[in-house]
């Protein structure tokens, strides 16, 4: 049987814009792509998946509809479009069009419209079902045994596929037709349909289901009673007008063409130059992929998207790179000792080297060199293979000791933290500055992507041989680098070297430019060798400590799960969201007006968990549950597993490309994310202890963010409330409650500190009640205290986001750049999101600087003074060390010394310390 795909295209954008809202795809043109991949993806997967026979795209036309001449408060609620969807829609159906997939649209007629028309149309077809793709419950409606609905992908959720039977049951009706009566019942706050106050979902469908429509309802009124009569008999004219405007049309002046809607096969050119232009390197390759040309022996092989071009004058620079020849490249592999001394005596002529590693593996610790790669000169690079026994390679390696070691010689790399790591394996330390061009990318486009193959093609426009290439796919067949002969991996190792070297003679102008390359060559460049050292340092873990939690913990779980089912009054699965809300809000009715999500599910996220704690006790001990899972999984567990059998450490990365202000992330394990302050999170910490016969030693900033705060605003209060080294929540809640500094409650103080964490980032009202639990008459009350405590303050805040809007971005103490692409979006919800960021990022960014400036400062004191001890961890605004006793007192004052003075300010920087067994003790 043929089948139909009719997508509704603006509900399919809007949802791919907002589930990347949090970190926008941007390209290097400065697009935001969101809304555009996303709907491709959704585009392809129903394409590859579904293999439809017939396919359309409907459009809801510009100008109004029929429904807003009948109502002109139709969708009146609604913000405006953001501009990111205004402007990715042309680029949408260009793309539409490239696939000959067939634009549906009606002057006067929303997409749903037209698409209850075209399903109506084709369900008088014998052999033909049809799909209506799209999350807009309102489609139920349209549903019947030849036409479905077609719910996309929701997170870890797949696709959908809705019939009559799934209808009915969602709605708990007798026929999908009686969707409009519930939706002319219970209203639709999206589309702002009134419907009549007062009726949920749960009335709307016990009244459907007694009087089987709306007009039959309105007809026998005298059969309601109480409230729900008057309710009814009150609104009957809205009633019968929001069924009008919940009711798909069928008859809108279209008509199905199917031989117009057959699926036919893309315009691949025109495809694939809109691919590129948006810079979609995956669905290039997943669409367009082809083999490397096959060169001549000894001939670099490689090749180009021409069609990357791009304006810039550094692209140009390499625009005549589209043929391969040898004259061209002059890639050259290294096999004899004096041609390895040639090389040697050319690169102590330079002032700069470019330089790769090739291994047998991703962790820098237990890698082994396979090959390394130079380049002095763009366009030359030479391959020095490395033999896989240890003494032989160690000779080899030890031949360009001299060169890594030469502190006249400025070492370039990308990612260079992993071949410095690598090549510490063999005994050799890289001297001299370093010029990362992942990091130098970091520091121009933080929100972009910053691997090699894509700094190659878009600001070289160049394509990169792959890896997969050489060692095939992942998976138990992949090769290993040094199961490759060297003639097969000089070409792909050289290009790396070149490639760097021609990034980094990109790079340096710009973040002169862009006035981030102090940024860069004072705090990013000396951090990584800090990172690096402390990554090879690595953390010891008590595995006994451990087990002995994982037990505790499992058999704590499992009495919460009895008290739960107990307090339920039946088993079911807490692991399971929907079995979750069932619980809660239909057994139990906790909460009036739960929220639901799209697809109709109750949303029983930790954040709505949280604001309910209160209302039944079955919520607390859910929250335990999830907490204890969790803890289980990601650390207690987990950590185990991620000991280095060779060194019987944990060996974190330090990442400092991930986040767009400036903070460092780890990962394998993440151990940013450990909670702080509960039990649970308490006992994860116990279990990093520091090397035998060492103490763990922790420091930490005293409110830093506050201290920041208190310096970029400039406000006499708050600077004072520092200086007079008060507790700032404490001398907050005196100003704001107008008492005595030592007549402050301690609840006062909480209050105080909420505020004083939560205001300072742009909390509204709403979002400061539902924190601390009080009305929101007593949250504008405390916000506006705040406000005339912190006069300076407020102003700093109005005057960051008039700063981002104008320059759109921000900046830090150090003029790290955080990029605010929607601070001046005519949507509120996205507008206020960057607006908050505008006043956090300086902020959050300048203690992120703050810290590295220490750690740098720290490091370099160990090195000169010969310190043993090591620094293990760094944790937001907390350093962590294995000190031998000999150097406690030693370390504590270098520490704190260098904390307390890596940058200065209108106030004083602090730090708290402590000591102990374990990292928990001694925090």
């Amino acid at each position: 049987m043929d089948r139909l795909f009719l997508l509704d295209a603006y509900a399919l954008i809007y949802r791919a814009y907002y589930a990347f809202i949090k970190s926008p795809r941007i390209n290097s043109k400065g697009l935001n792509t969101s809304a555009i991949l996303g709907f491709v993806n959704t585009l392809e997967e129903v394409l590859n998946k579904e293999h439809p026979s017939h396919i359309g795209v409907a459009f809801d036309p510009a100008g109004p509809t029929f429904r807003h001449e009948a109502y002109p408060e139709y969708k009146a609620q609604r913000e405006e479009t953001p501009e990111a969807i205004r402007t990715a829609v042309p680029i949408i159906k260009d793309i539409i069009r490239a696939y000959r997939i067939p634009i549906l649209e009606v002057a006067g007629f929303e997409a749903d419209d037209v698409i209850g028309t075209l399903a109506t149309q084709a369900a008088a077809h014998g052999n033909l079902e049809t799909y209506m793709m799209t999350p807009d419950k309102d489609y139920g409606q349209l549903v019947n045994e030849r036409v479905k609905m077609y719910r996309p992908k929701f997170g870890d959720k797949d696709f959908e596929i809705m019939g009559v039977k799934e209808v009915t049951e969602k709605f708990d009706i007798s026929s999908p037709m009686q969707v409009i009566d519930i939706l002319g019942l219970m209203g639709d706050s999206s589309d702002n349909i009134p419907g009549c106050p007062g009726v949920g979902g749960k009335t709307a469908s016990k009244l459907v289901n007694q009087f089987g429509s709306i007009e039959n309802l309105l007809e026998h009124t005298d059969e309601l009673k109480g409230s729900l009569k008057t309710k009814v008999e009150t609104h009957r004219d809205t009633i019968a007008f929001s069924k009008f405007l919940a009711t798909i049309k069928t008859d809108v002046p279209i008509t199905l063409d199917l031989e117009a809607l057959t699926t036919k096969e893309p315009d691949a050119e025109a495809l694939q130059r809109l691919f590129e232009d948006l810079e979609f390197r995956t669905l290039l390759e997943r669409k367009f992929s082809k083999k490397q040309p096959t060169a001549e022996p000894g001939f670099f092989q490689g090749s180009l998207f021409a069609e990357f071009a791009d304006e810039s004058p550094e692209a140009s620079k390499y625009s005549n790179l589209s043929k391969y020849k040898k004259e061209d490249f002059d890639y050259q592999l290294i096999e004899t000792k004096e041609d390895r001394q040639r090389i040697i005596d050319l690169f102590v002529t330079k002032d700069f080297l470019s330089l790769d590693t090739e291994t047998t593996g991703t962790d820098p610790i237990s890698a082994k060199l396979v090959g390394l790669s130079f380049s002095v000169e763009e366009n030359q690079a030479f391959y020095v293979p490395i033999p896989q026994d240890f003494e032989e390679a160690q000779k080899i390696v030890n031949e360009f000791k001299s060169v890594y070691e030469d502190e006249r010689i400025l070492k370039i790399g990308q990612n260079i933290k992993y071949d410095l790591m690598v090549l510490q394996n063999y005994g050799i330390t890289l001297k001299g500055e370093i010029f990362d061009t992942m990091i130098a990318h970091y520091l121009l486009q933080p929100e972009l992507r910053h691997g090699m193959d894509y700094l190659a093609e878009v600001y070289l426009n160049y394509q990169t041989i792959h890896i997969e290439e050489l060692i095939g796919p992942k998976g138990k067949n992949q090769k290993n680098m040094a199961d490759l002969p060297p003639s097969q991996v000089y070409e792909y190792a050289c290009e790396d070297a070149d490639i760097t070297l021609k990034l980094k003679n990109v790079f340096e102008p710009k973040l002169k430019e862009e006035g981030c390359y102090d940024l860069f060559r004072e705090v990013e460049m000396p951090l990584m060798p800090v990172l690096a050292w402390m990554e090879r340092n690595g953390v010891c873990i008590d595995t006994e400590a451990l087990k002995e939690t994982s037990t505790l913990y499992t058999k704590e779980m499992n009495r919460l799960e009895e008290e739960i089912h107990a307090l339920a009054g039946e088993p079911f699965n807490i692991a399971s969201p929907k079995q979750v809300g069932e619980v809660l809000f239909e057994k139990l009715k906790i909460s009036e007006k739960p929220k639901k999500t799209k697809t109709g599910q109750y949303v029983t996220s930790e954040e709505v968990l949280e604001t309910l704690r209160t209302r039944h006790p079955i919520v607390e001990k859910i929250l335990e549950h999830r907490g204890l899972k969790k803890l289980l999984g990601t650390y207690i567990d987990a950590l185990p597993k991620l000991i280095n059998p060779e060194t019987g450490h944990i060996h974190t990365s330090f990442n400092q490309t991930i986040t767009t202000t400036g903070r460092l992330s780890s990962s394998n394990p993440n151990l940013q994310n450990i909670p702080v302050r509960n039990e649970e999170g308490k006992e994860i910490r116990k279990a990093f202890i520091p090397e035998p016969g060492c103490e763990f030693f922790s420091a930490d900033y005293s409110q830093i963010e506050l201290r920041i705060m208190a310096h970029l605003s400039g406000d006499p209060h708050m600077i004072e409330a520092f200086r007079e080294g008060h507790d700032i929540h404490a001398a907050t809640a005196a100003k704001i409650y107008k008492k005595p500094l030592e007549e402050v409650t301690r609840e006062e103080r909480s209050k105080a500190k909420t505020a004083n964490f939560g205001i300072i980032y742009g909390i509204t009202v709403f979002g400061l009640a539902e924190r601390m639990n009080v009305s929101r008459a007593e949250a504008k009350e405390l916000i506006d205290g705040y406000f005339t405590t912190y006069p300076k303050v407020k102003e700093y805040m109005q005057k960051s986001i008039e700063t981002a809007r104008e320059k759109g971005y921000t900046e830090t103490i150090y003029h790290r750049k955080c990029y605010l692409r929607d601070i001046n979006s005519h949507n509120a919800v996205v507008r206020g999101y960057a607006e908050r960021n505008a006043i956090n990022a300086p902020i959050q960014g300048s203690a992120a600087d703050i810290i590295k400036i220490a750690m740098i400062a720290i490091y370099h004191r160990f090195q000169k003074e010969h310190i043993r001890s090591k620094m293990i961890l760094q944790v937001h605004d907390e350093l962590n060390f294995s000190v031998y006793p000999e150097e406690k007192e030693r370390v504590q004052q270098i520490v704190i010394e260098e904390m307390e003075r890596a940058y200065t300010m209108q106030v004083p920087l602090e730090a708290d310390y402590g000591w102990g067994r374990n990292w928990l003790e001694a925090h």
